[in-house]
């Protein structure tokens, strides 16, 4: 019996008629606990995002253009139809289920997988066509993977920049609440500087925070904090309580307290616990850790040159192998990567899943190569590669395409198109209170006027030592009211995707910073933060205006000076050497 049988069989048993699988953990996670990725062991979909929807006689699963192609691909035979999330033509799954089902029909979710406002929202359009929503359902289908929860450390100071107390003023002074409820693991860890390793990819902890004016409360596994990070708790006045306590604890709170939660960062289960008043607002956590202090910003700049280290190291070996002929997979590009980076210091663990893609595989834009599509590394195509490590002083994330042959002259069209964007988002000057939606345009013109685009957002916050993927700030071509400040630290990467042929993004970290004081008031720019050479072969030099020339030139000439001095290998010094030589018409 498959496992979407099993699933249905459990429906049928308790009166399910719709069953909502989600990518998200309780703590609405991007990368949670293999314990929980119940979308991914049920419909075999393996991409970071995506909600399964299992009926009687159908199921389907929506995801976004990340992960069209690679969703076909691993949905094939399963008899779950892909909804492409996104396109004008798609159903949202809501609307699926309500034109699937009849008045009366139960559809079940487990709520503690859900945001407040998402199972609000669903009950809202259930109810509106007769349907119920259920949310207390237990996983219909679970794999039984035991949770591992490892060490606790604790962030020292000189890396945070600010004490947990420090923090917590500052939370108190956006809030009139009596206590703060924290459910995202990377807001948990900033706010009390602490960081783990319970998920992959992300240096984060599996804990819910209470944060009191006085106190802070962490539930979480007490077994993982060793008695060093103890002594730390006591001076900080953080307690620890068992994780599967929350519940208790906040039915109990007094009823003349107020508790602020945000209904979009809580799940719905833990919201049926409180029994005191509830503050529904944005958590004050968001947007104070997307700011980052002068500590933090002065750790991606130590990262980066580490992390620049690292990948001249790996492809100074890469480009050494594919030009004598030697057999290099994406499996092995993504090894070779991590080795690199492993010899830094301070390299904790990589910040994502390395996307290597040559060829045709470059196309798909979140590809994860696996022994069955792993290809060789040729001289005839493009090879894709978006990678990032996270540091004790900052997370870092990077893509680069290069080209080990000769490029066509299609190949240097497309890769100058989006290099131009790219710059245009670097070298891009705005008054205070601009949205990264309003910068957007900026990188897509010149694919625009070839008639192409692309699908993803062309940048994404990243946070300190914490998740690669952190809000709100961004950079995409719908708005979410929030204004792009100093100190936010963001993504810059446009990209074009020629399906069946190859794939081109290239991307560096940026940082908001003053530009200007005017009549007009302040204005701000970016900050270019990776320090990694382009691939100067596929660039189209008479493409490139004058200011856009210059600006490769004199990034390039940053690279060399800051990766220099601190690169040991002399065939890895040659090839940065060559890398980054000046460009001309």
């Amino acid at each position: 019996m498959s496992k979407l049988d099993v699933v249905r069989r459990r429906m049928a048993e308790q009166g399910i008629d719709g069953y909502i699988v989600p990518s998200e953990d309780p703590h609405l996670s991007e990368y949670p606990p293999e314990e929980y990725k119940l979308r991914k062991h049920i419909s075999g979909f393996t991409g970071s995002a995506g909600v399964l929807v299992v009926l009687a006689q159908e199921s389907g699963l929506w995801t976004d253009s990340r992960y069209y192609l690679q969703a076909a691909s691993e949905l094939e035979g399963s008899g779950i139809t892909l909804f492409k999330d996104g396109l004008e033509e798609t159903p949202s799954y809501a609307e699926w289920i309500c034109s699937k089902l009849t008045k009366g029909n139960r559809v079940a979710i487990d709520g503690s997988c859900f945001s407040v406002t998402a199972a609000e929202k669903l009950a809202d359009v259930f109810a509106s066509h007769g349907l119920i929503l259920t949310t207390d359902v237990e996983p219909l289908w679970n794999e039984g993977v035991v949770p591992v929860r490892r060490e606790v450390y604790a962030l020292p100071a000189y890396v945070a920049g600010l004490s947990h107390r420090e923090k917590r003023e500052k939370i108190f002074a956006t809030t009139h609440a009596d206590a703060l409820l924290l459910s995202g693991l990377d807001e948990v860890a900033w706010t009390v500087n602490l960081r783990g390793s319970d998920t992959p990819y992300n240096p984060v902890f599996v804990a819910y925070a209470l944060v009191k004016r006085e106190q802070t409360i962490l539930f979480a596994d007490e077994a993982a904090f060793s008695g060093s990070v103890k002594g730390y708790l006591a001076e900080e006045t953080i307690k620890v309580l068992p994780y599967d306590s929350i519940h208790d604890y906040l039915r109990q709170l007094p009823k003349r307290i107020t508790l602020s939660l945000d209904p979009n960062k809580t799940n719905e289960r833990i919201f049926r616990s409180v029994g005191c008043k509830v503050v529904r607002e944005d958590s004050p956590v968001t947007l104070l850790k997307a700011c980052k202090n002068e500590v933090e910003l002065d750790g991606f700049r130590r990262a980066m040159v580490k992390d620049g280290v690292a990948l001249a190291n790996a492809f100074s070996e890469i480009y050494e192998r594919v030009e004598a002929d030697d057999t290099v997979t994406e499996l092995a590009v993504a090894g070779i990567l991590l080795r690199c980076r492993s010899q830094q210091d301070d390299f904790k663990c990589e910040s994502f899943s390395t996307i290597a893609g040559y060829g045709n595989h470059g196309a798909v834009v979140h590809y994860g190569a696996t022994e069955a599509t792993n290809r060789n590394i040729g001289k005839d195509s493009l090879l894709l590669v978006d990678s990032g490590g996270n540091y004790l002083h900052g997370t870092t994330d990077i893509t680069r395409t290069f080209c080990f042959g000769t490029p066509t002259e299609a190949q240097r069209v497309d890769y100058t198109a989006v290099l131009k964007g790219h710059i245009a988002i670097a070298r891009a000057i705005f008054p205070a209170g601009t949205q990264g939606s309003q910068l957007d345009a900026l990188a897509k013109q010149f694919l625009w006027r070839m008639g192409a685009d692309y699908g993803h957002g062309t940048g994404h916050g990243v946070g300190h030592f914490l998740c690669v993927h952190e809000g709100p700030q961004n950079i995409r071509k719908v708005g979410n009211g929030v204004a792009l400040r100093p100190g936010m630290v963001l993504s810059d990467e446009p990209g074009l995707y020629r399906e069946g042929k190859h794939g081109i993004r290239i991307e560096n970290m940026v940082a908001v910073v003053p530009k200007m004081e005017s009549e007009y008031g302040p204005f701000y720019g970016f900050e270019t933060l990776t320090l990694f050479p382009y691939d100067r072969s596929l660039i189209a030099v008479e493409l490139l205006s004058d200011e856009e020339l210059e600006w490769v030139n004199a990034y390039h000439e940053r690279v060399r000076k800051a990766l220099s001095p601190v690169v040991r290998s002399e065939k890895t010094l040659n090839w940065l050497s060559k890398m980054t030589s000046v460009m001309t018409r």
